[in-house]
């Protein structure tokens, strides 16, 4: 009966982890055909495999004349690259206050920023507008990464504060007794043994903060400026779209952050894997 069991357990498990990656790989596939097949055939046959395949999309969004997907790719790079870095510089300094703090109202704080984790972003927009139309900061990047750091720094805060209850803190008292100030401790001691963590947060915070769509296309308003996925909104006109150059752009909008989870794939398992055994 235990060998029965042993084999039924030998393909269940394989089988269901291939009919689970098939569903995924579903929508990845209709992108990757219909990106190098021929417009008129997409509506008609958004399955067939591109016989044969054209580059014919990718140039038409690359050459377009109102050059949306560059100037798109430069806001979405400039508010994502601003956003992730001052997240991440912000969200590592409270974090390791908190770990390190035993004040009592640092609880409290706690539990602000926890509570900032559990509202949609979509609830507080229309507040969050008029807060920045008061400033002067509506229909502005500026505007945007202002957004983006409030509402995701409790995010990378929580994870770092659980990274760094993990570092000795008989590190830091090392260097303060040689004569280093607190910053930096932080700095040179703390930060550099924080590279999983930051890796976590970057991924985690570029990830969201690129495939944003609503923010952005609240913020910066749909005649001031536009970013990767308020510009495959934009290329879709009230009655008729091209096709293939919307799958171009989905395409080529992946590229980018695909690359960069690549780059620091090693640190973010790390990442991963320690943050759920520290303190």
């Amino acid at each position: 009966m235990t060998t029965v069991d042993g084999a039924k357990r030998s393909w269940l498990r394989p089988t269901a982890a291939i009919l689970v990656s098939a569903i995924f790989f579903v929508p990845l596939y209709y992108v990757l055909v219909n990106v190098v097949k021929p417009g008129e055939l997409i509506a008609r046959e958004p399955a067939s495999v591109p016989l044969p395949p054209t580059l014919t999309n990718i140039h038409a969004v690359l050459t377009r004349p109102d050059g949306l997907f560059w100037v798109s790719l430069a806001n979405s790079l400039l508010v994502t690259l601003l956003s992730i870095l001052v997240l991440t510089v912000l969200s590592a300094m409270l974090g390791h206050y908190l770990a390190r703090s035993g004040k009592r109202w640092t609880k409290v704080l706690a539990l602000i920023l926890l509570a900032g984790l559990m509202i949609p972003p979509q609830v507080i927009l229309i507040p969050v507008t008029e807060v920045l139309r008061l400033t002067g900061l509506m229909a502005t990047l500026q505007g945007l990464v202002l957004f983006n750091v409030g509402y995701y720094v409790p995010f990378g805060v929580f994870v770092f504060t659980g990274f760094i209850r993990g570092v000795p803190v008989e590190l830091e008292e090392a260097a303060l007794l040689d004569g280093a100030s607190r910053t930096q401790v932080f700095w040179r001691i703390v930060f550099p043994l924080l590279r999983p963590a930051t890796a976590s947060v970057l991924i985690f915070l570029g990830v969201w903060i690129w495939n944003d769509f609503i923010d952005p296309l609240i913020i910066l308003g749909p005649g001031q400026g536009t970013t990767i996925t308020t510009g495959v909104y934009r290329s879709i006109g009230q009655y008729q779209a091209d096709l293939g150059s919307v799958f171009a752009l989905m395409f080529l909008a992946t590229l980018p952050v695909l690359i960069f989870y690549l780059a620091l794939q090693k640190q973010f398992v790390k990442g991963l894997t320690g943050g759920a055994t520290k303190g």
